[in-house]
């Protein structure tokens, strides 16, 4: 029992989820070195398992934590709060949105990724990006509603599922007292799913080990060295929006302490770094949103929201930068328009983005929006695919911290954060 309290300390499963990690590429240069067939399907196994044990849990776990925090509005005033409350976090979702994809195109224009690079895709890739829809508005606004209800939670369509909540938990909202055991059923279920999440966060080293040494030994060097220009600059740019903007945002606007911000939530970044899922960082990425001193209704509204709408790494700043990435490659240079065309996709499309599948969905509306050749934007999609798994640790990273982020920002102007002088709320 003491070895249980001792691992789930934050410092302690923190060193332990590192050590993991680099056992894990390690042993992931080793099996594509030696060649280990064993090796390789032994880590493919582990970061399978473990994958699909965090993947299960996102459907239920988003669908019932959009319908408890909608609901949990209700304590913080009457319907205008409620409105006044869900329209000043799109507004900073927008804004974070606009700031992360400007600073994708200024790293990108500096630095210039994708130039000089001769790279083909692997054939596989190729055939990945044909079966794969790509991205266009008429297709996303079709497939924003199901055929029937259940075929968004049987598919695994986190976008789906995340339109239905809302309309579920509006209806809930405005049945009040007589929809209230539907509530307390949500609220039971989501409890139940944090239970099992939390069971399954405590195997995040085992997962990091089979997830890092899956990538090593499939890639290898094989793309990281002469496309090391788009991962350096990926990780750039995340690095800059987590700990230059955000730390601004917070202290100039939230009133808080950066240092306070990253004491507080870093257990659920470093879950999103490794996981690269933001679905399954909910429970932290709310849990944070709370110690920081959000009022726990409105984080229980705003943060399952974010899961899926605020994504600055995978809808703003990677699409700009693989964009640029992908034109350099073909040796196209980008208009002024062009550039419009990427901010304009970045700051209104993010609803777009859906769990783990989002970057594909805003990279391809991004590249459809500045009219790139269809056989530069296969090829580039192809390429990008072979070293995703690289890139999205970093992506969804910097996704997470917007997600705690803007929920801070909103309760701070709200009077809802507890740092000791929160107010009660006023209704309008």
């Amino acid at each position: 029992m003491s070895f249980v309290r001792t691992y789930t300390k934050p410092k302690v499963f923190g060193f332990v989820t590192l050590g993991a990690l680099v056992a894990g590429a390690v042993l992931g240069f080793i099996a594509k070195d030696s060649g280990a067939k064993w090796l390789s399907e032994t880590l493919t196994t582990i970061s399978t398992v473990f994958t699909n044990l965090l993947q299960f849990t996102v459907i239920p776990l988003v669908f019932t934590a959009i319908i408890v925090g909608v609901n949990s509005l209700r304590s913080l005033g009457g319907p205008r709060t409620a409105t006044r409350l869900g329209g000043k976090t799109l507004l900073w979702f927008g804004i974070t949105s606009l700031i992360a994809v400007l600073l994708g195109i200024v790293i990108g224009l500096i630095v210039q990724p994708g130039s000089g690079v001769q790279v083909a895709p692997a054939e596989a890739n190729i055939a990945r990006v044909e079966d794969r829809a790509t991205g266009n508005w008429w297709t996303f606004i079709q497939g924003l509603v199901p055929a029937n209800f259940l075929e968004a939670f049987t598919e695994g369509k986190v976008l789906q599922v995340v339109f239905l909540a809302l309309i579920v938990a509006a209806a809930t909202y405005a049945l009040g007292d007589r929809a209230k055991p539907f509530a307390t059923f949500n609220q039971a279920v989501f409890d139940v799913i944090q239970k099992v999440l939390g069971w399954i966060i405590l195997l995040a080293p085992i997962g990091v080990l089979g997830l890092i040494g899956k990538a090593f030994a499939t890639y290898g060097n094989q793309f990281i060295a002469p496309l090391f220009s788009l991962v350096w600059t990926v990780y750039l740019g995340a690095a800059l929006i987590m700990f230059v903007v955000y730390p601004l945002l917070l202290k100039f606007v939230g009133k808080i302490d950066p240092r306070q911000f990253f004491a507080r939530s870093w257990n659920a970044l470093q879950f999103a770094f490794v996981s690269r899922s933001s679905g399954a960082t909910l429970p932290l990425s709310r849990q944070s949103a709370v110690d920081l001193g959000v009022d726990p209704g409105y984080a229980g509204f705003a943060v399952p929201l974010g899961t899926t709408t605020k994504m600055d790494g995978c809808a703003a700043l990677y699409p700009a930068l693989a964009s640029v990435f992908i034109a350099n490659m073909a040796g196209i240079e980008l208009s002024v328009a062009q550039y419009i065309g990427i901010v304009a996709v970045a700051v209104f499309g993010s609803l777009a983005t859906a769990g783990t599948t989002g970057w594909f969905t805003m990279l391809t509306l991004t590249l459809s929006a500045i009219n790139l050749p269809p056989e530069v934007t296969a090829t580039g999609l192809a390429i990008v695919i072979a070293i995703d798994p690289i890139l999205d640790m970093a992506r969804t990273a910097t996704n997470v911290a917007g997600q705690i982020t803007v929920p801070v920002l909103v309760a701070r102007q709200e009077n809802l954060l507890d740092d000791g002088e929160r107010k009660d709320p006023v209704a309008v």
